[in-house]
């Protein structure tokens, strides 16, 4: 079993500074695969101070980063790619990846767990009826080697994947990809830098599927950085109060006809919030950013759930649109003036697949995390904190900022 730690440390730490220091102190002895969520963040950021990590390049791979990647890894390079080829690593890279003395470092989660695309409980019943899949501790077991996509298409998914032994069943009405967990054995060693794992869906995965894990923190000695035992950022975070300042006022109010509880904002708030709702959070961007900031567009950045970004942007804060999981960049670190119209909470289906496996889930921590990642994209993520304006409709992500802020449990109540 891979050796996995965590290293769980506030934003602004050096985690990655820490990850470049270690690469470059034990290159000569060790072979690594970075993984960051952004092509930008390697050009601009790593590969500056490791230039001897190799990227995936499509052309020399004819077309394929996939078959390059392989090709350095048959070579015993040390590797820099993104999370999403990452998620694609099949049979053959573990074949490769077996006994080659990697050792794995992930820049924020990875994808883990995804809902399989347009597969209904109807598909389900089909498959089973007609002994094509059989369902053992919910894991998805394909049985007709001979099926040779005659049902449908997307059941050749089904099978590849099932074959692999990634797919599992919810409810006996959702299929879900999960990563293959082989892959964290091959690494001699895996690294996953992150803030506030507790709340993330790879804990979930990994309790789920029993991979062990450590904690360790980040401490500046000197010029360089060090790993230490998980102690806490309770100073940190008392520092970080005096540069953000949150929004309090009627436009966390006036979008609803009732007084907020909480729920607003969420997935399914947006989806039935009427015309007046939705025109009223537009105006309240609009105010916010251009009475209350007097801010330029340039020091703007904004976000909410992808379906409702045409609804809601407008006149002078349009192009400042980020989503909602943007992480590990210094793109947007100009920026001053912020608004999360959001409210986060786990997909129900993905909260029941962890659940019903006994592996408890706090949402409350996964939305302050995101939260948390999302407003650290910005000025106050420089070496030197610069201040910052936000405005947060969600009484409910309000709360959770304030508690975080203040080192108080991470919950709200109703």
């Amino acid at each position: 079993m891979t050796k996995v730690t965590v290293i769980d440390s506030i934003m602004g730490s050096g985690k990655t500074s820490w990850a470049k220091q270690m690469m470059l102190k034990e290159r000569n002895d060790k072979r690594f695969i970075y993984v960051t969520p952004y092509l930008n963040e390697i050009e601009n950021n790593i590969l500056i101070d490791c230039p001897f990590l190799v990227q995936p390049n499509e052309k020399k791979g004819k077309g394929s980063k996939l078959k390059h990647f392989k090709e350095l890894l048959v070579n015993g390079e040390s590797i820099i790619t993104t999370h999403a080829l990452f998620s694609m690593f099949d049979n053959e890279v573990m074949e490769l990846l077996e006994n080659a003395g990697y050792t794995l470092i992930l820049d924020e989660v990875a994808n883990v767990l995804e809902k399989m695309d347009k597969v209904t409980s109807s598909d389900i019943k089909i498959l089973l009826e007609a002994n094509v899949i059989k369902i053992e501790n919910r894991k998805v077991v394909w049985l007709d080697n001979m099926y040779n996509g005659v049902f449908s298409s997307k059941y050749a998914n089904i099978k590849y994947q099932s074959q692999q032994g990634n797919i599992y069943v919810c409810r006996d009405s959702i299929m879900f990809w999960t990563f293959p967990t082989k892959v964290f054995d091959l690494f001699d060693e895996t690294y996953i830098l992150t803030y506030l794992f507790d709340g993330q869906v790879q804990r979930y995965y990994y309790d789920f599927f029993e991979i062990k894990y450590t904690y360790k923190s980040i401490k500046k000695m000197g010029k360089g950085y060090c790993l230490v035992s998980n102690a806490g950022d309770t100073k940190e975070r008392e520092i970080y109060i005096k540069f953000i300042n949150v929004y309090e006022g009627l436009l966390n109010e006036n979008y609803t006809e009732k007084k907020p509880k909480g729920n607003e904002l969420s997935s399914t708030w947006l989806s039935h919030a009427d015309t007046a709702n939705i025109k009223r959070l537009k105006q309240n961007l609009y105010t916010y950013f251009r009475k209350n900031c007097n801010a330029k567009s340039a020091d703007i950045i904004w976000t909410t759930k992808k379906d409702f970004k045409t609804k809601l942007k407008g006149k002078g804060y349009t192009k400042g649109f980020i989503s909602l999981n943007t992480r590990a960049t210094n793109d947007y670190q100009e920026a001053h003036n912020l608004a999360y119209v959001y409210n986060r909470y786990m997909n129900p289906m993905e909260k029941a697949f962890f659940e019903d496996a006994g592996v408890k889930v706090n949402e409350d921590l996964l939305a302050v995390s995101d939260l948390l990642q999302w407003i650290w994209r910005s000025a106050i993520r420089k070496h030197n904190p610069e201040p910052i304006n936000i405005y947060i409709p969600s009484l409910r992500m309000r709360t959770l900022l304030y508690q975080w802020l203040s080192n108080k449990e991470i919950k709200f109540k109703k």
